[in-house]
């Protein structure tokens, strides 16, 4: 999704920022330099277009395979270039963490972000961002679950939260967009916020890009099994896919799935914590203006009011929970 969404980024921990702060609020002040903002850019553009992106590659290609051959190819490119830059001692784990990084793939990949491309095939691009970016919201219900104690303002954003999801599903019950679609982006968000708490509470690998590259594979493969027996390839004619769709899945794969994870990664050692989790709310803005630009997506009162309250429902919680 991501967005995560990875996306790999979001698999290691963007979707659940405020855990992290509480580490970091003693750590040195981080200058913003010029280096910062462009690494915040391209998480911003890259991770909100990565919506559209998906849209453009379900138009000639099966879902679950294609976002299947997606996080392999990634998760392989990830695992060689840290094998390169790092040694292949980089990529030993243990049994348990190896364990971790395989439940947390499959809940943000086959979950959160196989769900999500299927939606697509029904719902536009910019309602499924903003249905995901609602993540922070599930995430806070599960910390509590877990017996955190988010503060009461994180609490208020979920309230807020879950009224802007109540608008945003307003096109699905009115008929305007299939409603089967709005569920399986609400079920993909809590699968996705599931594998983000849990990334910070099983052993996992303690190379972030290593984890990533464990959780893609596993993702991956299991999308592509469930694309199988689906039976997604059959009928499949590669020769009658877009050029288009072949240049998204591309995009999806160097881009969204290893430039703004490795961007994002940077950022968190680089930048304060409350500055790399602004994503979260830039992110649905960019995908809903990028689906109207290039796929002349509507703009309708639910989209934009319900909108509205999400991305303000997730600046409440970031924003509390960088004060904690």
């Amino acid at each position: 999704m991501t967005s995560p969404a990875v996306d790999p980024a979001p698999e290691t921990h963007p979707a659940a920022p405020a855990p992290r702060t509480e580490a970091r609020t003693a750590a040195p002040a981080r200058r913003i330099t010029g280096a910062v903002w462009a690494a915040l850019g391209i998480v911003y553009v890259v991770w909100g277009s990565t919506y559209l992106g998906i849209r453009i590659v379900v138009e000639t290609l099966p879902p679950f395979l294609s976002g299947g051959a997606r996080f392999v190819t990634a998760g392989l490119l990830l695992a060689a270039i840290v094998a390169w830059r790092q040694g292949p001692a980089a990529l030993k784990v243990t049994r348990r963490e190896l364990g971790s990084a395989v439940l947390v793939g499959l809940l943000l990949i086959l979950g959160g972000n196989g769900l999500v491309v299927l939606a697509e095939t029904s719902i536009p691009s910019g309602l499924a961002a903003l249905l995901v970016a609602a993540v922070p919201v599930w995430v806070v219900l599960l910390r509590t679950v877990f017996g955190d104690r988010p503060g009461l303002g994180a609490f208020g954003g979920v309230l807020l939260g879950f009224a802007g999801l109540g608008v945003l599903t307003v096109p699905g019950l009115s008929g305007e967009v299939k409603i089967g679609g709005v569920l399986l982006v609400l079920v993909a968000a809590l699968l996705w916020s599931a594998g983000s708490v849990s990334s910070a509470r099983l052993p996992m690998p303690a190379n972030p890009f290593t984890a990533s590259a464990y959780e893609m594979l596993a993702g991956g493969l299991a999308a592509l099994a469930l694309g199988l027996v689906r039976g997604e390839h059959h009928g499949l004619d590669l020769g009658a896919v877009s050029g288009r769709s072949w240049a998204a899945l591309a995009y999806l794969i160097v881009f969204g799935s290893l430039v703004a994870f490795t961007a994002y990664a940077w950022l968190l050692q680089s930048a304060p914590v409350s500055l790399a989790a602004t994503y979260a709310y830039v992110n649905p803005v960019v995908a809903v203006l990028l689906g109207a630009l290039v796929l002349n997506e509507a703009l309708t009162w639910p989209i934009l009011l319900g909108g509205a309250i999400v991305v303000g429902a997730v600046c409440l919680i970031v924003s509390t929970e960088r004060r904690r």
